[in-house]
């Protein structure tokens, strides 16, 4: 599928360093598109730690079963992601087809199959050919390099106008290690645990035990603070390996995610993940704005997250943002029904730092020309301000178009 860039997309591209003990590529197996690669294989060293988090759909695809089993041992070889077919709602054949994947990337790599990772991404209840994997995944596990991000990126997309990377150098003890990540998603995202499918690599030696609290602290005001359309996929993974090789050269081998040696890192680990939450939130589909919701005076952050992602997941919000109409009397339709505390009389509105509504109702300073002409900008910020207590939080999302409409309609067909 062929979308024109999103004009949301980044200007700039950064540039993508290689991870010691991380090696990928990429080949067009054919699993649904046409003329474009579609699976990823990346082989990592012996002793390389992962951690992840999934989706809490009810309905989980056959991928995220299977590495949710696996990831009780902490230790990874390979990771193999395919797109164009989600292996959801498959049943049997599903699982199957992933028993088989892992079986044959495990021969290319040379390692056990409990030590291979996989994420598919696509079409839900289309029955996956993973025997379009057998000798495509031998041969990229020969042709495997370091360094081939972007190209990884882009094998991993779907309806996704651009490819999505981030990367962080820092210094862990006395050795300079590095954090390399990239992501796919644009509709169907409403992530419950991380999003629609990312992948963060370092070379820092982190156990699997501290790596996995790290993420999940990590993904709580990243990924789950992102909302494109309210709906939350049945693939969503995020999964992080460390493959310790910066040991070699120094840095400290972390058993703890508390360790107060890993400040720096952490910091750098959290950015890479609110930048590639970040750039699915610009890449919703359709979009031609971005939008923040920032919501303070909530009586406690949680209550402030509810009212934000209430804020963000109105179809009649983000129309109002496509149509550039600052709209408070929306805004204010989302803030009551989130079934928070709330009170209309100490409420006040902001569209892009311009008050429009406050104690309940049109600010006395409101001026229709001076917010129109801020509605025109592409990144809009709508502040809500409950005046109930200390609680705050922010999200993001993006305007809903009739492009939306046109890249769902005919999906599947």
């Amino acid at each position: 599928m062929s979308l024109p860039v999103s004009p949301l997309a980044p200007t700039h591209v950064p540039e993508m360093p290689e991870i010691a003990g991380v090696k990928l590529a990429t080949a067009a197996a054919g699993i649904r598109y046409q003329g474009r690669t579609d699976v990823l294989l990346a082989v990592m060293d012996k002793g390389t730690a992962v951690a992840g988090v999934f989706t809490k759909s009810k309905c989980p695809s056959a991928p995220v079963e299977w590495c949710r089993a696996k990831l009780g041992s902490g230790k990874a070889r390979a990771l193999v992601v395919n797109s164009g077919n989600a292996n959801a709602f498959t049943g049997k054949t599903g699982r199957h087809s992933t028993a088989l994947t892992a079986s044959i990337a495990a021969k290319a790599a040379g390692c056990s199959p409990n030590e291979v990772f996989l994420a598919s991404t696509g079409v839900i209840g289309e029955p996956l050919d993973a025997t379009k994997f057998n000798g495509v995944l031998g041969t990229l596990a020969e042709q495997a390099v370091s360094g081939e991000w972007m190209a990884a990126a882009r094998a991993i997309m779907t309806t996704d106008t651009f490819p999505k990377v981030a990367t962080a150098t820092v210094k862990l003890g006395k050795a300079k290690v590095t954090i390399n990540g990239m992501a796919k998603g644009s509709g169907m995202i409403m992530p419950d645990m991380a999003t629609m499918l990312a992948f963060v690599f370092t070379d820092a030696p982190i156990a699997a035990g501290a790596l996995q609290s790290l993420l999940k602290a990590g993904v709580e005001d990243s990924f789950n603070a992102v909302t494109v359309d309210g709906d939350t996929s049945t693939s969503d993974t995020l999964l992080a390996f460390a493959t310790g090789a910066a040991a070699a050269h120094g840095a400290p081998r972390i058993s703890r995610a508390n360790d107060p040696r890993l400040k720096a890192f952490v910091k750098a680990f959290h950015a890479v993940l609110a930048d590639l939450a970040e750039q699915v939130a610009r890449d919703g589909e359709g979009a031609r704005k971005l939008v923040e919701i920032i919501v303070d005076g909530a009586t406690t952050k949680a209550s402030a997250r509810k009212i934000a992602m209430s804020v963000a997941n109105s179809p009649l919000v983000k129309t109002a943002i496509a149509g550039e109409d600052a709209n408070w009397g929306r805004v204010v339709m989302a803030v009551g029904k989130a079934g928070e505390p709330a009170n209309r009389d100490k409420l006040s509105i902001s569209f892009n730092g311009i008050r429009v509504a406050s104690r309940g109702a049109r600010d006395t300073g409101y001026d229709e020309a001076e917010v129109s002409a801020a509605m025109k900008n592409p990144k809009i910020q709508i502040k809500v301000a409950l005046g109930l207590g200390k609680g705050r939080d922010r999200v993001l999302t993006c305007d809903l178009t009739k492009e939306y409409i046109a890249i769902n309609g005919d999906y599947r067909s």
